[in-house]
């Protein structure tokens, strides 16, 4: 939002939902919708007035969720309940009223789930470095292609987000030089305000980031705008960015292409793979952190995955 929007926005007090909607990323503005229809689905086939619910009522409603999902849908897992409950605080929060989702018997509730459910929660599976190469190798020199290889490269390489790929333009490509390029991501997870983030995308001699996103742009010919975006009917770029689905199924149409069950894939597979990966090869952990911009070590942790757990084990020399 620029300075003189905010300032048009100031003029007419009945826009401060404007201004409160901006504190939210537009990801959590989605998700919160989708949470709010959700619940109020619940409620109307239950005959429940979804602003007057009790305690009680959402307490069925996360049973239910947890148990059976929506109609004709798998359960939802923990993770998305969580989110559920996030939204329905916070439309309550935004009417000035106590929400029946933040009472006592709601927070048993999830701790309840978290131990029944918590063993289970899916947990997708990084790609390693050899991985990511095979699937480069069977993207071919069609467009769709370069696109895919250029978006499987970078958001490996640079450790991204699903969202932070799908919201990169090309002015966020900057201080190329013999080593690589420099990548700014404006907004992120972490960086809810836009300060901006850096990465440094190195060349590299197998991944080859830099080269797969420079043969993208010379055959599509995108020179501003977002720098991956859907491609029409014809070869011709849309001006659109992707979205978040796409890139989930892009990593899981080349996993399966190499061998691996699709099921244990996401987008998320390529920053948990680069992490994985770097730690394999004894990166040091503050080098990790400067390309996925963890705030500390725990966090980082928590992404090294378990196919490496018997390299260096603490018992190797007394076992």
């Amino acid at each position: 939002m620029t300075t003189n929007q905010l300032n048009e926005i100031l003029k007419h007090p009945t826009n401060a939902e404007v201004i409160r909607e901006a504190a939210r990323s537009q990801n959590t503005r989605t998700a919160y919708n989708k949470s709010w229809k959700c619940y109020t689905d619940w409620c109307s086939n239950d005959g429940i007035d979804p602003l007057q619910a009790s305690a009680d009522d959402i307490v069925r409603f996360f049973v239910t969720m947890g148990h059976e999902g929506t109609t004709g849908k798998k359960p939802l897992s923990l993770n998305t309940l969580k989110i559920i409950r996030s939204a329905l605080n916070d439309k309550w929060c935004r009417l000035g009223q106590p929400s029946p989702a933040a009472e006592k018997i709601v927070d048993e509730l999830f701790r309840g789930l978290a131990r029944i459910m918590g063993q289970n929660q899916r947990r997708v599976k990084a790609l390693r470095e050899y991985q990511v190469l095979a699937m480069l190798q069977l993207c071919g020199k069609r467009l769709h292609g370069l696109r895919d290889a250029a978006v499987l490269s970078l958001g490996f390489s640079a450790a991204l987000r699903r969202s932070e790929i799908c919201n990169l333009r090309v002015d966020d490509l900057v201080g190329e030089c013999q080593e690589g390029l420099t990548l700014i991501v404006r907004r992120s997870k972490t960086d809810q305000t836009g300060l901006g983030q850096s990465i440094a995308v190195i060349q590299g001699q197998i991944i080859r980031p830099v080269e797969h996103l420079q043969r993208w742009l010379n055959a599509s010919k995108i020179e501003d705008g977002y720098l991956f975006q859907t491609i029409m009917k014809g070869g011709v770029v849309s001006g659109l960015p992707i979205d978040a689905g796409d890139v989930a199924l892009l990593v899981k149409r080349y996993a399966k292409r190499i061998g691996l069950d699709p099921k244990n894939y996401s987008g998320h597979s390529l920053r948990a793979g680069f992490v994985t990966s770097a730690a394999s090869h004894q990166a040091r952990i503050d080098k990790i952190m400067e390309v996925t911009r963890h705030k500390n070590a725990e966090s980082v942790f928590k992404y090294i995955r378990d196919e490496d757990s018997f390299k260096d084990h603490a018992g190797s020399s007394f076992l």
